[in-house]
């Protein structure tokens, strides 16, 4: 056991994010991704029975953000024309704002998203039920 490290991060969550490098990118998934066909490239760490909200309050504890690029995470935007924020979004700014500079969120399309998630270190695939819950974080030096 260690000090300081959330009991959600697993042994191995917790290499994964230790072997991450400047720049490696993370996305924490709802239940609704396709984490093994788009990480079929990446370390997929399943985090079930957790939502992302929980898992990126933990992650946030050990993972700094990208402060040399403008933005350091990213949300996926709904692909229907007009659609409202999902609910979820302001709880993961509450989060943020915690551990982290918010203004280092941004939002892109759901094709953006995928291509870049495609390209992730690793996608971590929780329970979360929320649609449209995912984010992924952009890793930074400490």
């Amino acid at each position: 056991m260690l000090k300081g490290v959330p009991k959600l991060i697993s042994p191995e969550f917790l290499k994964v994010l230790s072997e991450m490098g400047h720049g490696d990118r993370i996305v924490l998934a709802d239940g609704n991704f396709p984490c093994e066909s788009i990480g079929k490239n990446s370390i997929v760490i399943r985090c079930d029975g957790h939502g992302v909200e929980e898992i990126l309050d933990a992650v946030l504890t050990v993972f700094p953000f990208d402060q040399m690029a403008d933005k350091s995470a990213w949300l996926m935007l709904p692909p229907e024309e007009g659609a409202e924020e999902p609910p979820i979004w302001a709880e993961y700014r509450k989060v943020i704002e915690k551990h982290e500079d918010v203004n280092k969120l941004d939002v892109i399309s759901k094709p953006e998203f995928i291509e870049a998630a495609k390209n992730a270190y690793c996608i971590v695939a929780s329970s979360e039920s929320a649609l449209y819950a995912n984010i992924m974080l952009q890793k930074g030096c400490v």
